[in-house]
């Protein structure tokens, strides 16, 4: 497939977080127009076209509007909310994509929709499992149900026949530009500024989790946008569920510290941490139908976040 293959000019929506960032630049490698969208502009995508826009608070119309002026033949939804509850996370995760899908509705040319979804919709599962996407999603946590009720809006639609494109339910990522909401990112900064002479504690959830670069991640996303007739869902990870501890014991590793200047401590509580205990996905439909593999290993995951971090101010992480 040629540069010339493929959508000509995608809007990104979330183009400033950790996942947007590496999509726009997956589809400009490849010759694409981008779009970037977000609320703030950021230094890493101004060789883009950037428009400042709260998906949240702007109407269907006015979204329509932008995409139909910019002549979008594609857009992903790469935002991503936190709240403490569910009207924060309706309002971060949910309306933003009843935003999209009004304005798909209004806007005259064909535009193709990727939602990227979460593999925490699936919710708990035995440990063991390879979640495919015939699990019957049952998610227990605030997050998890947002992003499920947004994703069966798009599901949903595509259906109805209201709008073409696909949802890909990402397992947690890795790599450079790590998000400070997740756990290894965060602990990268507290790496980094720790005094070896003095050390630093960390306690460690008993849990065995999917992985996937973050740029791979972005990968997949072009992929889907490239086969309009595939399937509307996906899976996206490595297919291997990783004990956290052991991630933590390879990032100590790549930061140069001395081992025993970060004392390690694993919390034994099941069923206790933020995400679940177990995830591993099986990301075999996505091998198949979009031919993507994951290429960075674990260990260059970890190198990449840990080199982006060690070289970025705190505010701009």
């Amino acid at each position: 497939m040629t540069k010339a293959d493929g959508p000509r000019r995608v809007a990104v929506l979330g183009a400033t977080g950790c996942v947007g960032r590496h999509v726009c630049a997956a589809f400009a490698d490849r010759g694409t127009h981008v779009v970037a969208i977000a609320r703030h502009e950021a230094p890493h995508i101004r060789p883009y076209r950037f428009l400042s826009r709260d998906l949240a608070r702007c109407t269907g119309a006015e979204l329509a509007a932008v995409l139909a002026d910019e002549g979008v033949d594609t857009v992903v939804n790469a935002t991503l909310g936190w709240g403490g509850t569910e009207e924060e996370m309706t309002y971060a995760n949910v309306q933003p994509v009843e935003r999209v899908l009004g304005a798909l509705r209004l806007v005259p040319q064909p535009v193709r929709f990727l939602q990227l979804g979460s593999i925490h919709e699936y919710g708990p599962v035995p440990a063991g499992t390879a979640t495919d996407e015939a699990v019957h999603p049952r998610p227990t946590s605030l997050y998890g149900r947002s992003k499920l009720a947004a994703s069966r809006l798009v599901l949903d639609a595509m259906r109805r026949g209201e709008c073409r494109g696909a949802v890909l339910r990402m397992t947690n990522t890795l790599g450079p530009y790590p998000s400070m909401e997740t756990f290894l990112g965060t602990l990268a900064v507290r790496l980094r500024r720790t005094d070896p002479a003095e050390g630093l504690d960390v306690t460690v959830a008993a849990a065995r989790r999917d992985y996937v670069d973050v740029r791979d991640a972005a990968a997949a996303v072009v992929a889907a946008a490239l086969r309009p007739d595939s399937a509307p869902l996906f899976n996206i990870g490595r297919g291997e569920a990783v004990d956290i501890l052991s991630l933590v014991r390879t990032l100590v590793t790549v930061s140069g510290l001395p081992p025993a200047a970060v004392r390690v401590r694993q919390d034994e509580v099941q069923g206790q941490s933020p995400g679940a205990d177990w995830v591993q996905v099986d990301a075999s439909r996505a091998r198949r139908q979009l031919d993507w593999r994951p290429r960075y290993s674990l260990e260059a995951s970890l190198r990449g976040m840990w080199e982006t971090v060690r070289g970025t101010a705190d505010t701009a992480v």
